[in-house]
């Protein structure tokens, strides 16, 4: 069987290296291209060496000019941007796990999902898309006499806070609410907040050490709470996911896809 064909971009970050290294270890995909910005000092640089892993004698580059099958990219909301606009141009079906992102930026993906399948996620791991689920189901049950407090935790260097994930989960909590999460949602208190309002759903961001990510979802009522947890041990789980994502991707119709679809596959 032919391998499938992968660009990574963002091939540098944490991210991109666990990309490189889990795909290279899979004889179902062929890393072909590894990119990074125009000014990154690991330029030239083997990608697998880079990873950790044996040579692949696919050097990193700042553009992509190999034919592949998809890309993946795990870059920032303006690389997410430039990526997706690259692969509508260029007929190459994209995975992005990029989180932070605004208006401008999903409208991207939304564009370029006119044109090819796209696979968007501020988490690709399977258990985090699960706790989505449950956190639906439970919204859906819990009435707002039952309050939502999210909690989250990453490592010191995460860019955008609160995180990619915290923000799913109160989009889960609204969907089932019916309810917009920018009037509900409150990122973080400080005095002299007052008392907690009925139907607000709190989000606080914690940053400790090289934490690779947690997510705490409390529902409360008088006399209990409900707590479901979710650990991230290791960055492999994310990556598992979008190469899971970007198998799954190939072949399927433009539209923009989650990760709930490849998983229910």
């Amino acid at each position: 069987m032919t391998p499938l064909r992968l660009a990574i971009a963002g091939c540098t970050g944490r991210m991109g290296r666990t990309l490189i290294r889990l795909a290279s270890r899979d004889p179902a995909l062929e890393v072909v291209a590894a990119v990074t910005e125009a000014d990154d000092p690991a330029l030239g640089q083997d990608a697998g060496s880079l990873a950790g892993v044996d040579a692949l004698r696919i050097p990193v580059r700042d553009c992509c000019e190999v034919a592949s099958d998809a890309l993946i990219e795990f870059t920032l909301p303006a690389g997410c941007r430039a990526w997706a606009n690259w692969c509508a141009e260029h007929a190459v079906p994209l995975v992005s796990g990029t989180t932070g992102l605004e208006q401008v930026d999903r409208a991207a993906l939304e564009a370029a999902a006119n044109r090819v399948p796209v696979v968007w996620s501020p988490n690709m791991s399977v258990g985090i898309n699960l706790l989505l689920r449950l956190v639906t189901e439970l919204a859906e049950v819990l009435d707002e006499s039952w309050d939502v407090e999210i909690c989250e935790t990453h490592h010191r260097q995460k860019v955008d806070a609160p995180s990619g994930t915290a923000r799913a989960l109160v989009e889960a909590v609204c969907r089932a609410r019916g309810k917009d999460p920018q009037t509900v949602g409150v990122l973080g208190r400080s005095d002299p907040g007052g008392p907690r309002q009925p139907g607000e759903i709190g989000v606080h961001a914690l940053r400790l050490g090289d934490n690779v990510g947690e997510h705490e979802v409390h529902f409360a009522a008088a006399g209990e709470v409900l707590t479901l947890r979710h650990r991230a041990l290791s960055r492999d789980i994310f990556a598992a996911g979008a190469l899971r994502a970007a198998r799954w991707l190939v072949g399927r119709p433009p539209g923009l896809y989650h990760m709930r679809d490849v998983l229910s596959a």
